[in-house]
């Protein structure tokens, strides 16, 4: 009794088929309960379901709404990856084809001739010229009873995935280089207003200088100063024009556009900047779609293992066949044409000089690298968060810092210039103060370029955008 049932409960176990794939688990990683460089002032946490899609509205940019869908549509990098994703969905569809039976038909009418040499033809038995006439179906099916087909379609689903999370994670890369190209461009365009602005001062200042040289209160030297003043401003404004020119024709090839026939106008975009809710770093597995792909990697590494350890065990399939065969053309379908067979056939390999035993080991190895490779993907997920939070904090504390700086600078130089008029100070004084106001107000929209690129990395670090209602900070001076 004992004996029938181990026998009932082996064969129930090959007709329900196995796996010999190991248990699946993802890669355990060590994350905190928040993150370090959140601090106290980190925003309240949105509870709403996660939207990466038009991520960047929350600049309330018209342009830059009409230029990142773009990135999608029109982008080639983002198309040669959309036929990967599609690429990888047709294997997967390939793989799932296994799971299902073959039918095959054959037909042949044929008229054959024999050598009449030909050994063995037993003379008359067989005459030299006869027809041959045959219709057959053929039904072929892989029982799969140790799993292979059903691993090799598990690993090619997760390889799809991954690709569709590799699609995300590249359009996600690319839009926030976009946006990152485009606040470059408009921090350049507040610096140009800047200049410009500067420049039209530096003119009076030397009209001022020439006009008190002319009645001889300035020397020659006051009025090469503020030439060299305004000349220097000139300069400066050109660099910037080149800078702005570069972030344009990146702007354009992000967006499929030849930069030939690609123009943005300058604009003064830089009044306000979002408050980005953090959340926490447990969510970020679940937000970032190079995390989604480095964990689905692994799960088609596990499946593979399974795949190779089936190849020691034998393939069997199930075959039917029928059909009928005559050297008549009619009446054809007749009982005595009728021909069919029916079996299993099984196909074993018993030496291969350590094939499956190497093919094994290569995919352990494969599962241990993209374990490790899952792993690595984390920590650099979460240090880019960390990263972009302490940028946007300490940026913060510094844009405070250069505002009172930029006050002083101001009310520094317009004592420098009614002492000047006065003649209590000599131009030096004068173009000291001015250099220093220029500089500072560069420097301050500088850190409002740079604290928009902070809200955009960090956005892109956690993978992408919500739909709770952004908030605004005015980051005017």
């Amino acid at each position: 009794m004992d004996k029938r049932r181990i026998m009932t409960t082996v064969a129930g176990a090959l007709l329900a088929g196995c796996s010999f794939a190991p248990t699946y688990h993802v890669p355990s990683t060590t994350i905190s309960a928040a993150y370090k460089e959140a601090g106290s002032w980190q925003v309240a946490q949105p509870s709403d379901r996660i939207e990466r899609d038009s991520w960047w509205k929350v600049y309330h940019d018209p342009e830059l709404d009409r230029l990142e869908p773009l990135v999608a549509t029109a982008n080639p990098d983002v198309q040669a990856a959309v036929a990967r994703h599609d690429e990888a969905i047709a294997y997967e569809h390939q793989a799932e084809s296994s799971l299902y039976p073959t039918l095959g038909a054959d037909a042949q009418v044929t008229r054959n001739r024999q050598s009449e040499r030909r050994p063995l033809r037993f003379g008359a038995v067989m005459p030299s010229s006869y027809d041959a006439n045959l219709a057959e179906l053929a039904f072929d099916y892989d029982l799969d009873l140790w799993g292979k087909v059903r691993n090799e379609v598990a690993a090619s689903k997760a390889q799809s995935e991954a690709a569709a999370d590799d699609l995300g994670s590249l359009r996600l890369s690319l839009q926030a280089n976009l946006a990152e190209a485009y606040w470059r461009l408009r921090g350049l365009d507040e610096q140009a207003q800047v200049l410009a602005d500067t420049i039209d001062t530096y003119r009076r200042a030397l009209r001022l200088t020439v006009s008190r040289r002319a009645g001889g209160i300035s020397s020659d030297l006051d009025v090469s100063r503020a030439q060299t003043q305004l000349a220097a401003a000139k300069a400066q404004a050109e660099d910037v024009k080149a800078q702005r020119a570069l972030e344009e024709h990146a702007i354009a090839a992000l967006t499929g556009t030849s930069a030939s026939t690609f123009a943005l106008n300058p604009s003064d975009a830089l009044s306000y900047l979002p408050s980005v809710p953090a959340g926490m770093p447990g969510t970020l597995l679940e937000r970032r779609p190079d995390v989604a792909a480095a964990e689905r990697r692994v799960a088609a590494a596990n499946a593979q293992i399974g795949v190779a350890r089936a190849a020691y065990f034998p393939d069997i399939s199930l075959g039917i066949a029928g059909g009928f065969e005559s050297d008549k053309f009619s009446p054809w379908f007749a009982a005595p044409e009728e021909m069919w067979s029916l079996g299993p056939t099984l196909a074993q390999t018993l030496f291969d000089g350590g094939l499956r035993r190497a093919k094994t080991a290569e995919a352990r190895a494969q599962l241990a690298q993209y374990s490790a490779n899952y792993r690595s993907t984390v920590i650099k997920a979460i240090q880019q968060v960390e990263d972009n939070l302490a940028l946007e904090h300490h940026l913060g504390d510094e844009a405070m810092r250069e505002d009172e700086a930029l006050d002083a600078s101001k009310h520094t130089l317009d004592l420098s210039m009614s002492q000047y008029r006065d003649g209590v100070v000599s131009y030096l004084d004068v173009v000291t103060a001015q250099t220093t106001e220029l500089q500072t107000q560069l420097v301050t929209v500088s850190l409002q370029t740079r604290r928009l690129l902070a809200t955009v990395g960090l956005i892109e670090a956690l993978g992408g955008g919500w739909n709770a209602p952004s908030r605004v900070v005015n980051m005017s001076p």
